[in-house]
């Protein structure tokens, strides 16, 4: 379930990748990602703009059905042939062509995707956080800041706890199945947002699958501290080590989470 419009999604997409294009400016591109330690900077940014490519045909086809994917699915395939400016442009080319593809569609469209709803929708948010969290990836390589705006922080998170309890997720990473059981509740607390962003989630991993809701709830462990540093602790960005959230209550209970929703 989306929560911003389709025209939101589509301006965040430019957005997010033009933060990322100045972000790349002089950058070393064979540098390691240290938050995806197997790409190079270079293969970071390539897998991004494939991830654009790939959904702007699907959309713009309007393929309705699941198509397996060939040759290599990360599409990092070539990375090496780009020098900077080039890569700029496929990066620029990439964003323009999603988002020419799902204005072009509207929010309605029948699409495949891999979440509930089968809608162009879906993947319009999808490249939204797609493009927020390897944005994140590039500043940490750059060594930059990363910040991002509260509500598409919030957004994100929910969109990635949507994700990561759907069906077709547990099909794709059967370890998923292992998150519930007696005593496993998680409570997410953004210190830093306005109250209308209502930056709290109780993730209820106790029955037989895991339900997650907006709220402030008591659980056997709370991780605090601000929107843009919980949704990178919790997207595995920073380390389980960091001082820049507060854990408190069952550090077990956060660890054997976080173990198995690393994708």
């Amino acid at each position: 379930m989306t929560s911003f419009s389709h025209e939101r999604y589509c301006a965040e997409v430019l957005e997010q990748t033009a933060q990322m294009r100045e972000l790349l400016r002089g950058a070393d591109l064979s540098a390691t990602v240290p938050t995806c330690p197997d790409w190079t900077l270079a293969q970071l940014v390539v897998h991004v703009s494939s991830a654009h490519r790939g959904v702007a045909e699907r959309v713009r086809d309007r393929v309705t059905e699941f198509v397996p994917p060939e040759g290599d699915i990360s599409g990092i395939e070539g990375a090496e042939k780009f020098d900077a400016d080039s890569l700029d442009r496929h990066l620029a080319e990439g964003a323009e062509a999603v988002v020419q593809a799902l204005r072009e569609a509207g929010p309605d469209a029948d699409v495949w995707t891999f979440g509930r709803e089968q809608k162009s929708r879906f993947w319009a948010r999808r490249m939204t956080h797609e493009t927020v969290m390897h944005r994140a990836d590039v500043a940490a390589t750059v060594g930059a800041e990363f910040t991002v705006a509260p509500d598409i922080a919030a957004d994100c998170l929910d969109e990635w706890l949507e994700i990561i309890t759907s069906p077709m997720a547990k099909v794709w990473k059967p370890v998923l199945g292992e998150l519930t059981g007696p005593g496993r509740t998680l409570h997410l607390h953004a210190t830093d947002t306005p109250a209308e962003v209502r930056a709290e989630w109780l993730i209820d991993a106790t029955g037989e699958e895991v339900q997650w809701r907006r709220s402030h709830e008591k659980a056997a462990v709370a991780v605090r501290g601000p929107m843009t540093d919980l949704l990178g602790f919790f997207y595995r960005r920073l380390p389980a080590d960091t001082d820049r959230v507060e854990i408190i209550g069952d550090r077990a209970v956060l660890d054997h989470w976080l173990e198995r929703t690393s994708f």
